[in-house]
């Protein structure tokens, strides 16, 4: 594989970005971020000089018209991730874009019509629990059937935020539980499983003054006896955890989602006979998946599959908010 990095251009001064990503792109392997874009200029630049960032662009389409840049990082509100990815990929760029890549399926499947017109760019939905060492480690003990047959996963992730300022707690810009951290919800289960559930069931509370869901809990069918169940919360305490159930034992996840940079993550392997311990080396996933990205664009690796599954947890959303409305298993 070449040598060379990519060079990357992140649109917005987002928390998420100059909190998480930012620090670890500057550190992965494969790429450099060389410029930011933002109309707030004061806060781009304090950023920019935080972490070595050559420039500044004063906006979003300076930012993706920027002749060095390979590829965009999309951090901006969930409202504004398919009009602005489909602006980086018009521009001739690859795109690393936040979850959930869209508000709906429908929107989703406008930004992979895009996509397929620019069959030499990248497109890729940012999970990046998918690439650390501890998913990996439960990967490899399912494939070896340590657990026997996988038949249901449970997922918990909630946090408390009344933030009225908060984008999670705007419903016009796509907040809620669901869109936020209920897309890791739907999200593990088809990693664990690896392919997509064939009905969904849920029930969603949503918060009087916000309009958001601040709660949401699901059923997911994958056929053949296999179930997925889950919730998640915006209002409730700070908790999260993944358990996956086979015929001979289970294994428990005990950070699932926001694995820390520093410290290790621990992996439960519990059967019949025994309970052993996985203690995974500290590792920055976000770090990760940039190199993962950059990867794919260095050696031009076909990303068809990971926009289909970010079609098919957008479908899941969809599909979890009309069964609280309706009452109703709805099919996928």
């Amino acid at each position: 594989m070449t040598k060379r990095q990519i060079k990357w251009g992140v649109i917005s001064t987002a928390k998420i970005g100059w909190q998480k990503v930012i620090p670890a792109m500057q550190k992965s392997e494969l790429g450099r971020i060389v410029a930011i874009g933002s109309a707030n200029t004061e806060r781009a630049q304090q950023i920019a000089t935080e972490h070595g960032i050559d420039r500044v662009h004063s906006s979003y389409e300076d930012l993706i018209n920027d002749p060095e840049i390979d590829a965009v990082y999309n951090p901006l509100p969930n409202n504004l991730h398919v009009e602005w990815t489909i602006k980086a990929l018009q521009a001739g760029k690859h795109v690393l874009c936040e979850k959930p890549v869209g508000l709906n399926a429908s929107e989703t499947r406008l930004l992979l019509d895009e996509a397929v017109k620019h069959p030499e760019l990248k497109l890729m939905e940012a999970f990046m629990y998918k690439f650390h060492p501890q998913w990996l480690k439960v990967k490899a003990l399912l494939d070896q059937k340590a657990i026997g047959e996988v038949k249901t996963v449970n997922t918990f992730f909630s946090y408390y935020n009344v933030d009225t300022s908060n984008i999670r707690n705007r419903v016009e810009v796509g907040g809620g539980a669901m869109m936020d951290i209920g897309c890791y919800c739907v999200s593990l289960p088809k990693f664990v499983f690896g392919k997509e559930p064939l009905r969904a069931t849920g029930i969603m509370e949503r918060d009087p003054q916000f309009g958001t869901d601040r709660m949401a809990s699901g059923i997911l069918s994958f056929g053949e006896g296999k179930t997925s169940t889950f919730t998640c919360a915006t209002q409730l305490i700070p908790y999260q955890r993944c358990n996956i159930y086979g015929t001979e034992g289970m294994i428990e996840v005990e950070i699932p989602v926001n694995a820390p940079p520093d410290k290790p993550c621990k992996v439960w392997l519990r059967t019949k006979d025994q309970e052993e311990l996985f203690t995974l080396d500290a590792a920055d996933q976000y770090a990760l998946e940039a190199d993962a990205f950059a990867k794919c664009i260095l050696e031009d690796v076909d990303m068809h599959g990971y926009m289909n599954d970010a079609l098919g947890n957008m479908k899941i959303i969809d599909a979890i908010v009309l069964s609280s409305r309706e009452g109703k298993w709805v099919s996928l």
